[in-house]
């Protein structure tokens, strides 16, 4: 069959890539798009069901890429690219919850799939209240572990932390998080709601 094996093609670092990307070369752009594109469709698709929407936010996350490479931190690009991602999701549902607040769409209401209500309650329930209670350091390590979905790893690169940090600030995030909680709703816990 004609052509090179991929094997005989040296491997671009994403880190060279995105070193290119900060340069203007839109190929390391189409490059690191054709590497990573595909993960992150998979993985947003597990978080939301409407694909325009899912297309729409892969295609912000490499414009996203393409304006700010020069300022990525590390060796490895799919934590980055991920937190760029979920927060590119997390903006395109608020849009589509201010427009559902300015013009109800017709026919029956679709029923919120339960990410959508975690996601809700994060931002403006309870849970959001007691995230703003705890320290930016654990709130940043939570949004990043529990919201983004990021690894232990992808967190530490994300941060610029060791992942031992990353894990000591998680478990002290979620004891802190669950007191501020109990102070906001002090109901006792089998009793009466």
């Amino acid at each position: 069959m004609g052509g090179h094996r991929q094997d005989d093609v040296p491997a671009v670092t994403d880190a060279a890539l995105l070193q290119s990307v900060a340069s203007g070369d839109d190929a390391a752009l189409a490059a690191l798009y054709d590497r990573h594109a595909g993960w992150l469709h998979a993985r947003l698709t597990r978080r939301c069901a409407d694909p325009e929407v899912v297309r729409e936010v892969v295609q912000d996350t490499f414009v996203t890429v393409w304006r700010s490479a020069a300022g990525h931190r590390g060796q490895e690009a799919g934590g980055w690219l991920w937190t760029i991602a979920a927060r590119r999701l997390v903006d395109a549902r608020r849009v589509q919850e201010r427009a559902a607040r300015v013009e109800p769409l017709p026919g029956p209401a679709a029923t919120p799939s339960a990410e959508d209500r975690v996601l809700a309650g994060l931002e403006y329930g309870d849970v959001g209240t007691a995230l703003d209670r705890i320290s930016p350091e654990l709130r940043e390590v939570l949004r990043a572990t529990v919201v983004d979905g990021l690894s232990t790893r992808e967190t530490a690169l994300l941060l610029g932390i060791p992942e031992g940090t990353v894990k000591s600030r998680a478990l002290r995030a979620r004891a802190e998080l669950r007191t501020a909680l109990a102070r906001l709703n002090p109901a006792p816990m089998g009793g009466p709601a």
